[in-house]
């Protein structure tokens, strides 16, 4: 009997092609067509599949194995995401989240105004788990400010990035933050601690940059009317009080006790139900909430009006709100923006990309294309610090020839994972670097999404706010410079558990590998 044929290794030149290749085809849906690259990714596993089985020699069976072993690795992310979708509409609902931007909007000053847009929008990103819902809402709002000031618009930017991508970045709520330890396999936690290693050097590093400059503008005036009209209608329709930072309290302290991901976050989600209900909510509409997402009621009504100037004062009177009528039409709408998010449907869409990201990710591995790319990366590394770089730097590749930040974290993600678990790195590690790069530098590219995305929302060209976007250039040299110096380094222990350690392997876990 005839046994069967060992598939080929592709070379190196091919594996880039076909790399190169659904690089350009995402390039065109995401520039050209301008559409989600969910169906992209998908032929781009066709590719794959296609030169894996009928050049290389796979069996189809193999590939499909591959696909769900693949997509398996990334259920925990599912799950956690399935549940913070109920999260933010609940915490929306009880004034969880309407209270930490109430109060982050109280902060402003003139003598410290940078600092505080990029503290403001790392609150309300941190309470939202969305850096670009916090750069078109208030994002907005603090750039009006900013140029009454004087401020030039390219600093504003980058402080307001800086600010929502390190809440989006540390944030339980946000996508990527699930989507990176789900790739690396770790815990959502896990992650995070990991993360605060590297973001809070950084943060502090860029706290103090903004201080300085901020010197500069701290005899100006500013006009708060904007940001007095947000918290007029967010105290007018939500419950605002420092008692709500119960739930999101409880939370970071059972991930300080090193409980489960999902328990925890369910822990938040009756905490914040209990609140809802004392407040008057229905059950029937918790559950609605939980499912479909808060959807905004006075501020939406405020928003509603348009150009009705009649029906606006009625609104307002009725409410007893006395703020300037087209003051309180344009910040309602910022607070409908902000606040219409949440329940377990609205995460279909990133659940459906990582889905998607996973079968092209498998693909490529499967037939041999990611490890031979590699293999190639890997040759001139011989240390923890070549490797941590060696991440960041084909995230960031990722970013330029990808487009998209889920792409940067789950194509390098699934091609370093099996490196970092042979040199016994914990995976805590890879998920950490990550985000580093992934999805801090995404917003830099101006033809990804992410840089796309905030550009045409703020007015601001990427390149022009890019020297001013600290925390995300900042951060992946932190992060590499840490590594280098055997700082925040942690190895898998004997149970798998993080294990702090030095350059080298400690040695109460086995021998030495060699990179």
């Amino acid at each position: 009997m005839e046994q069967a044929k060992e598939p080929k290794i592709p070379s190196l030149g091919l594996s880039v092609l076909v790399f190169l290749a659904v690089a350009a085809m995402i390039a065109a849906a995401v520039l050209i067509y301008e559409t989600d690259i969910h169906i992209i990714l998908i032929f781009g596993a066709l590719l794959a599949g296609i030169v894996g089985v009928f050049y290389l020699g796979n069996p189809y069976s193999k590939i499909e194995k591959g696909i769900i072993d693949g997509i398996m690795v990334g259920m925990q992310a599912c799950l956690i995401l399935y549940t913070v979708g109920p999260l933010v509409g609940t915490w929306i609902a009880s004034g969880v989240v309407p209270s930490m931007i109430y109060y982050g909007l109280s902060i402003l000053s003139p003598s410290i105004f940078l600092f505080a847009p990029l503290f403001i929008c790392s609150v309300v990103s941190l309470a939202t788990g969305s850096s670009w819902a916090t750069a078109g809402t208030v994002g907005i709002a603090l750039l009006g400010i900013a140029l009454g000031l004087g401020v030039p618009a390219p600093l504003t930017v980058g402080i307001i990035i800086s600010g929502g991508y390190f809440g989006d970045k540390m944030s339980p709520l946000s996508d990527t933050t699930n989507l990176a330890p789900g790739v690396a396999g770790t815990d959502l936690f896990q992650h995070i601690r990991a993360m605060c290693w590297t973001s809070g050097p950084t943060y502090i590093i860029v706290i103090c940059i903004t201080l300085f400059l901020g010197f500069r503008y701290s005899q100006g005036e500013l006009d708060y009317t904007k940001i007095e009209a947000l918290k007029t209608i967010l105290s007018h329709e939500f419950w605002i009080s420092p008692i709500s930072f119960v739930a999101p309290l409880v939370v970071i302290v059972l991930s300080a006790m090193r409980k489960p991901a999902l328990p925890a976050l369910w822990v938040g989600i009756f905490i914040s139900v209990i609140f809802a209900v004392v407040e008057g909510v229905g059950i029937g509409d918790l559950l609605n909430i939980m499912q479909n997402g808060y959807v905004p009621m006075l501020s939406a009504e405020i928003a509603g009006t348009g150009e009705d100037a009649a029906a606006l004062a009625k609104i307002l009177a009725d409410n007893s709100i006395t703020i300037d009528p087209q003051v309180a039409l344009e910040s309602a709408k910022d607070i409908v923006s902000l606040m219409e998010r949440g329940g377990l449907q609205s995460m279909n869409w990133t659940i459906s990309l990582i889905l998607c990201a996973f079968t092209f990710g498998s693909t490529m591995d499967v037939c041999g294309f990611l490890r031979v790319m590699l293999e190639a990366i890997m040759k001139p590394i011989k240390s923890v610090g070549g490797m941590i770089t060696a991440v960041i730097l084909s995230c960031f590749v990722c970013d330029i020839f990808l487009g998209d930040q889920y792409l940067s974290i789950a194509m390098p993600g699934t091609m370093f994972k099996s490196e970092f678990d042979r040199v016994g790195l914990h995976p805590r590690m890879l998920s950490r670097s990550l985000e580093d790069a992934g999805t801090l530098l995404s917003v830099l590219v101006p033809w990804n999404t992410c840089g796309a995305y905030h550009s045409s929302v703020l007015g601001v060209p990427t390149f022009h706010y890019l020297p001013f976007a600290f925390f995300n250039y900042l951060n992946p040299i932190v992060a590499i410079t840490m590594t280098y110096l055997g700082i925040g380094i942690f190895w898998r222990g004997k149970d798998g558990e993080p294990v702090k350690g030095g350059k080298t392997r400690p040695a109460e876990l086995g021998p030495k590998i060699d990179f």
